[in-house]
Formats: structure tokens, sequence, C-alpha cells
């Protein structure tokens, strides 16, 4: 690894790193301020990685961001301390916090297309916090950039790095985020749900390579996750969190095989759904033979076909990068084809969004993986869900707002939500928003791009029942994409291979998941992680051994 000499000295593993005692945090909403964190205390040691979760809206990511002495907009410390390396971060000027925020303390945020600039290539981004704090020069901070990239899978890593933003797939993009937290190997970062876009594939290697750099650096990290399966392989101890309260704490072996409270033994439990197939001949869309590209590039999509029967759900499954969300924009009109069609409802769609009407729009709706980029920061909730009634529908006044709580009433929410903003919830709020928005509109296909990917495991069964229980009364189709075998299982009735652009194998969901395996769905079936503390480690011995 590039210059790894100018990682900050080393102190002693094992030493406290971060306390917190009696944290008090809350937040305003309608000029009323009400507890976030309710008198948290944490320790956490050099070296170790300590596991954060809970249900959406527990206080996890309010909890990891005051590890850096910061509160979002609308929200103030109002108890307790947070000492980092003997520094009072409550207390200390906003310039120390500044010296420490990049360089001694990093953050890999959730959602990485609203942490870029588009604006801004990947390398430039990357290599800025080091640069800027004077860590490496230029040359040598892309030198470890690349090397960073390679380490984290990233395809052409001494070349990637050129591209922009929006050039790059969802899983890549997080992990040129992961990889320019890691460029300072600062003494704590807190992982905010960095592996929720990747795949199971990438998410192997993901997880493997910071847990290697975190091994190798006697870097602390608090990583934050709704996945119980995930942070058994990372963490050294877990906290539960519910409303802003610890529930329960204890190493992760412990914890796993033993919980305490019922609600941690309920978050253990959960994911018991699986729908039953039932098949359907009629079509709803028919994707024929369709190729795809974006401007003169290498064919992302090659001769894709596709069935989704009125009614059922068909899940498209497979690695970053294999043309899921691209084959979806195809399907929106998002993306003209270059050869083939789509048929919907037994005609062919118009290729370009430009030339649907009025009535075609509404009828197939999608739901964007990263709510954070789909919301307009700017709009109430109210407004969020009301122009599409108020476009497709008509409504105005009286039957809006009732039409506008109805469906808020779907998604778990209530009245209370309507005037507030998205930076007002949480990102697992931020995404039931977004369905609401897509079922508003009534539509009779619905795409979803990873739309549980974001929320914790109670609200993905409670978000799947309601899918269903939606698909049942109204006969809604789902494209439903997603690299969460648990999902698939629960909500599909035929899932869609893909790798590299083409489809690799599709079918009714008990064949599909029945072996044998064709040998890309095997890789992708074996990348599911397990409740079991040793299954990345013995996952990866396996893989060693296959490939020698």
């Amino acid at each position: 690894m590039a210059n790894d000499n100018m990682k900050q000295p080393q102190r002693e593993k094992g030493s406290v790193l971060l306390e917190m005692r009696g944290l008090k945090i809350e937040g305003e909403s309608d000029d009323v301020w009400h507890p976030i964190i309710k008198g948290i205390d944490l320790t956490l040691r050099r070296g170790e990685v300590l596991g954060l979760i809970g249900e959406s809206g527990a206080g996890k990511s309010t909890l990891g961001i005051a590890a850096m002495g910061f509160v979002r907009p609308g929200c103030r410390f109002t108890g307790g301390s947070i000492v980092f390396d003997g520094m009072d971060l409550i207390a200390a000027s906003d310039e120390a916090k500044r010296k420490l925020r990049g360089s001694r303390i990093a953050y890999v945020a959730q959602s990485a297309a609203a942490a870029f600039n588009p604006a801004h290539r990947l390398i430039d981004q990357t290599i800025e916090t080091e640069t800027q704090h004077g860590i490496r020069d230029e040359k040598t901070a892309v030198a470890d950039a690349q090397d960073l990239y390679g380490r984290l899978r990233l395809p052409n890593p001494t070349t990637i790095g050129a591209r922009y933003p929006h050039q790059v797939s969802g899983g890549q993009l997080q992990r040129v985020m992961t990889a320019m937290a890691m460029t300072c190997r600062p003494d704590l970062i807190i992982f905010d749900e960095p592996t929720t876009a990747l795949d199971v594939t990438t998410q192997v290697e993901v997880l493997a390579s910071i847990r290697s750099i975190v091994e190798q650096f006697n870097t602390a990290a608090i990583y934050i996750t709704h996945d119980l399966a995930v942070v058994a392989q990372m963490a050294h101890r877990i906290m539960v969190l519910r409303y802003g309260n610890l529930v329960e704490e204890a190493p992760t072996r412990e914890m796993l095989s033993a919980p305490k409270q019922e609600y941690t033994k309920s978050l253990w439990a959960v994911r018991g759904l699986a729908k039953p197939e039932s098949p359907n001949e009629d079509a709803i869309l028919s994707i024929e033979h369709v190729d795809a590209a974006y401007g003169n590039a290498v064919k992302i999509l090659d001769d894709v076909s596709v069935r989704i029967p009125r009614g059922r759900t068909v899940a498209v499954v497979g690695e970053s990068g294999s043309g899921k969300s691209t084959l979806a924009r195809v399907v929106t009109g998002l993306l003209p084809p270059s050869r083939g069609q789509v048929v919907f409802n037994g005609a062919a769609l118009p290729p370009a969004l430009k030339n649907r009407d009025k009535e075609l729009l509404r009828r197939i709706q999608m739901i964007y993986q990263s709510p954070d980029t789909a919301l307009n920061p700017r709009h109430r909730i109210y407004d969020v869900i009301g122009r599409p009634l108020q476009f497709y529908h008509g409504l105005s006044g009286a039957k809006l707002e009732k039409r506008i709580i109805e469906l808020l009433e779907m998604i778990e929410l209530n009245e209370s939500y309507i005037d507030r903003l998205p930076s007002e919830i949480s990102g697992g709020q931020k995404q039931r928003v977004c369905i609401a928005r897509a079922l508003a509109a009534e539509p009779e296909l619905i795409i979803c791009d990873e739309v549980t990917s974001a929320l914790d495991q109670i609200v993905q069964e409670e978000i799947l029942k309601l899918l269903l229980r939606l698909q049942a009364e109204f006969d809604i189709s789902y494209m439903f994409i997603t690299h969460d075998i648990a999902t698939v299982r629960a909500i599909a009735d035929e899932i869609v291979v893909m790798n590299q652009g083409k489809v690799v194998q599709q079918g009714p969901k008990t064949e599909v998941l029945s072996p044998p395996y064709p040998a890309y769905t095997e890789l992708l079936l074996s990348s599911v992680p397990e409740m079991d503390p040793d299954w990345l480690t013995n996952l990866l011995a396996k893989r060693k051994v296959a490939n020698q």
C-alpha cells in the first residue's frame, strides 16, 4: 500500500479512543424539540469494531456522526460528553473539529450518490482530503487511491478515477467512497450502511477489505447497519438501539447466541416471509431481444429478453454493473434501446420517455434505490406525495390531503409527517415516502430498484408485506431489482439472473433457487451472508483453496 507511514502514530491496541457518557441529542420539528438520543454511554477502543443495529429511526446514524462532534441541521446536543483521544468534541472549536474530520475521523455515508460532486472526477474527490490536510502530495495520493480501488475490487483501478460519478454504478460509487474514507488511514471510521448498495458478491470483497484494513492499521470503527448477518462478520461488540435508547450491549458471539431482551430477539426472528409461487401466462410486459448502451460506449445490455406476468413479481438479480438498473431505464423510456422492443399490455412502448403519453406514464412507475437523491430536499412530504395525485388524478383541497394521509398510513407513517422535509425523517422513512409517491399514481407495473436495501429488517418485512397486499388487492405487477436473496424468496414468483449485460438464467423461483446451480448463480447464492461470525472467514478460505 502506498506510503502507509503517513498514518497517525500508532498507539496501544485496546486503549480507549472514544467515550460518550450520558449523551443526549434533540431534533426540532414544527418548532418543538424532541429527544433523539436519550442518555447513551458508549466506549470504543483502538482496533475495535462496534456494531450499531436497530430499526429505522432508532438513532443509529445520529449516534454514529456524533462521534465526529457533529449533529445534522435541526439537531443539537443537550447533555453528556463525547471525548475523542482526550479531546472533548462538544466543547472543541469548529476549527479543531475540522482538523480531525477526514484525517483522524472519517465517515462513509449510506448514500454514495448524494455524497459526490457530479462535476468532479472520482480521483480528485478521493484524494482531496489527504492533499488538503498535507498528508500526501498529489502524485503519492493518486497512487495510494488506485491501490485502494484495487483492494476494494473496483474494475480498472488505475483508470476508473478519471470517470465522473454518473459514469459508474451505485455499487462502484459506494466503494470509491469507502476508499476516500480510508486514504488518510484515520484512527476512527464511521461506516453508515456502507454495503447497502452492493450486490452480495461485491459485498463479500468489500467486507473483507474493510476488515483487513481496519485490522492492519489498528483502526477503530463504528459499523452502522440493519443487516444482522453483515454485522456478525464485522463487529467485535454490538449495541442494539431503539427509540434513542440502548436496549442491549454484548460481544458479538454472545449477542447472536443468547440475546437477553425481547426486542433483540424479535430482530433475530424476522424475515420468515416467503411468497408461494403463483404462475400466470398473461404477460403485462415483454422485453424482447433488447440491446442498450450509453452513447457510443460498449453495450450494457446484450440481447436481453424478460417476461413479467400480470399481477406477479419478477426479481432481477446480479452483481453491480450487470445491467439490472439499465434494464429498468429501458423499460421506463429513460434509455431507448439500440435494438429490440418493450411491449406493454400487448402494444410496443415508444422507446423514449418524451413520446409516451400521460396515461402510459401513470401506468408504469419506478421507485429508486437512493431516496436521498430521489426526493427534493425543499419539498414537504405533502408536496412529494401530492404531486402525482394532482397530476394524474386531479385531486385538490381536502380530497388531496385525505388521500395523502391514507397513503402515509399504508406505509406505516401517519399524519404528523405530512409537513416534514426529507431532512427531518430517517433514511428508511424517506424510502417509504418514495413508495407512497409511486402508489399515488395507481400504476399497473412498478419497477422497484433496490427499494428495501436501505431499510432495517423489521421495516423491510413490513414493506414487503405491504407490496404483496397491494399486489393481491390491485393486481399490480412488480419488476423487483435486488441483490438480497432473502427479499427474492419473500416476494418473487420468478427470477432473472443477469451477468455482464446478459440473462444467464431465468425461471420460477423454486427452480432457480434449487440445486444444481449454474456457476454464476452458485456464486451469488454462496455470497449471501449468514448469521455466523465465522462465515466470511470460512468463505474466503474456501475460495482461496478453490483458486489455488
